[in-house]
């Protein structure tokens, strides 16, 4: 049995950029659907739990892409699933532009020392 909230993603996304509402929730998607399958390859316990449970997503701010960048990194070093967009730049935002990062799905405790001080968006 899981029990709740073991197992959660949460994304950032830049809150500098003025992003519409609805930019930032696809860009939000795209980093969510892409860290998924990331989790699906390399930690599939992770992924099927998430997907059996509440699939808890949390969406956070952040106001740099440096910040995206290190969060990535802090990620990456515990050996979470990460997922950072670039931007096409096809509407609002520069080509190549670092909008969202999705760390996760993965035990809650793991993701929080990456994300647990940050503002929700």
């Amino acid at each position: 049995m899981i029990r709740p909230f073991e197992y959660k993603q949460v994304i950032a996304v830049r809150a500098d950029l003025g992003m519409s509402v609805g930019k930032t929730s696809a860009q939000a998607a795209h980093a969510s659907v892409s860290a998924l399958e990331k989790c699906r390859k390399h930690k599939p316990t992770w992924a099927r739990q998430w997907l059996g449970g509440e699939q808890r997503k949390i969406v956070v701010r952040v106001e740099s892409a440096d910040e995206l960048k290190a969060l990535e990194a802090r990620g990456s070093r515990l050996g979470l699933p990460v997922a950072m967009v670039k931007d096409m730049g096809l509407t609002e935002v520069p080509p190549g532009t670092l909008t969202a990062l999705a760390i996760g799905p993965a035990p809650s405790h793991l993701v929080d020392r990456v994300t647990g001080s940050l503002s929700l968006l």
